[in-house]
């Protein structure tokens, strides 16, 4: 048998470094038996989903020094490897399970099922569906579907007993089967769900071994149930911990950064980040803390995988960079620093904004050096407003980060729309927003256009120095954010 892992990202946002953390097992468990690695794009979600940032993924994982053998971008036997350009094959396979009793078509409307879910709740009852379409009649069904009326098709699960479900490290993990919902398989619009499209693809693309994070467990019943159903053998489940922040809370953009890019444009080396994921929950048997890619794969086994949740300690991971860049060579070092930011594609774009403000190149360190650092440290009188009291400086600050988190595309004139917004409903102009965004992204009251600096940045470093801001000027409280939760859903 060929091993044959995989990793399945899904295109909706910055890229994470836990796919980076599960792409590297992946791989090195692959490697270690001389298999493959695949990478497969999970892109049902058709309105969060992006080619921006299905690229951005790829880059930044090819960054990283992570090679697939098969994927959107380098091809193979088992594509289209776009879950988006699958469509006919999840239909084919729903079907089939309707013909074979497994599944049936639901009618049950959003507003019926938010009462359900609300009745369960308030009598303390796990959450689920209650089967109301389950037994309709194959002619009422037939006449309903020729209407044109909408519907689901959910799974049929058994309601008693329990489901033991086997894993590489945690042995055998019993879940009663009272607990697993009817799972939609397919969605009203004609795609399929996760569960679906991920038991039919692991199977048709010959996914020997699926290593993913921990948060999948209570999903592996229904996705067993499914392998049954189609009469397929399951690949082997391994559910790998999850990154945690130093708080042992699950790893979170709001408590730590969590974007590849991010660390990137930092300046990290991508070696010493994948040196580091791979210390996350593993360790080389003689306990090194620097190795590389091709080290861990020589030594890698399984089995020696930690359960404890790994803590990403970002001041841990710059000793380790620090580690790497000490080692390099004098020639290493000064390619390593033009690749990071002294290179044209990323100076070039700076030139229209400094080139009309400076007398002499030596103007240009005080004008643009935040454009070259990682942090930057605005005195906390620069956020002294005269239109807002300080509590109201740290709640516009925060749901200017809100909303700038939730930008998919980062361009000028949508960060202008967005900060816009929030001053609009803020009752303020854009101006008066201004200053606070000088501060906070360049360290300073006034600079280049700072909506141009951002858009340049990139979003990654933006977020970033918005929430050192707000951590500047004391953070905010739980009562304050959900408060300002509620406002947020009215911009």
């Amino acid at each position: 048998m060929t091993v044959r892992t995989r990793i399945a990202p899904s295109p909706t946002g910055d890229p994470h470094v836990g796919t980076a953390y599960i792409a590297l097992f992946n791989q090195c468990f692959a490697r270690q038996h001389g298999g493959q690695f695949i990478l497969r794009i999970e892109d049902t979600d058709q309105v969060r989903s992006s080619a921006e940032s299905e690229q951005q993924i790829l880059d930044s994982l090819r960054w990283l020094g992570l090679e697939w053998d098969e994927g959107p971008d380098v091809g193979g036997p088992h594509g289209p490897y776009r879950q988006s350009e699958r469509s006919a094959i999840y239909h084919q396979h729903s079907e089939q399970l309707i013909s074979s009793g497994h599944a049936f078509r639901c009618f049950c409307s959003a507003e019926r099922l938010d009462a359900l879910r609300a009745e369960q709740m308030a009598n303390k009852q796990t959450p689920g569906y209650d089967g109301h379409c389950l037994h309709l009649s194959e002619a009422e069904v037939a006449e309903r579907v020729a209407a044109g009326e909408p519907h689901v098709v959910r799974m049929k699960v058994p309601s008693e007993g329990v489901c033991t479900v086997q894993d590489m490290l945690r042995g055998d993990i019993e879940i009663p089967w009272e607990q697993v919902d009817m799972q939609v398989l397919m969605k009203a619009d004609g795609l399929p769900t996760y569960h679906l499209a991920n038991v039919v693809d692991d199977h048709l693309m010959g996914i020997t071994h699926v290593l993913r994070g921990e948060e999948w467990i209570n999903s592996a019943p229904k996705h067993m149930l499914l392998y049954q159903y189609f009469g397929w053998d399951m690949p082997q489940l391994c559910h790998m911990p999850l990154l945690r922040n130093p708080d042992k809370s699950k790893l979170s953009k709001r408590k730590n950064p969590t974007s590849i890019t991010f660390y990137q444009r930092m300046g990290y080396l991508p070696q010493a980040l994948l040196n580091y994921l791979g210390r996350m929950g593993w360790s080389m048997p003689d306990e090194r803390e620097k190795f590389t890619l091709a080290e861990m794969v020589e030594h890698f086994d399984i089995q020696r995988v930690s359960l404890g949740g790994p803590i990403f300690d970002v001041e841990k991971l710059a000793w380790l960079n620090g580690l790497w860049i000490r080692e390099l060579s004098e020639e290493q070092f000064v390619d390593a620093v033009q690749a990071w930011a002294l290179n044209p594609e990323y100076l070039r774009p700076m030139v229209s904004l400094v080139q009309a403000r400076v007398e002499t190149f030596s103007d240009l360190v005080p004008l643009a050096g935040f454009f070259l650092t990682g942090k930057v440290d605005p005195a906390p009188a620069l956020f002294e407003h005269k239109k807002l009291q300080p509590d109201e400086v740290r709640k516009a600050m925060q749901l200017l980060l809100w909303k700038l988190e939730g930008l998919r595309r980062w361009e000028k004139d949508l960060i202008t729309m967005t900060i816009q917004r929030v001053a609009e409903h803020l009752g303020l102009k854009l101006r008066d927003l201004m200053p606070l965004l000088f501060a906070a992204v360049t360290g300073q009251a006034s600079s280049v256009s700072v909506l141009d600096a951002m858009a340049h940045l990139g979003p990654d470093l933006t977020r970033y120095r918005l929430r050192q801001a707000l951590e500047l000027l004391g953070g905010t409280s739980k009562k304050e954010t959900k408060a300002w939760e509620k406002l947020l859903e009215e911009i």
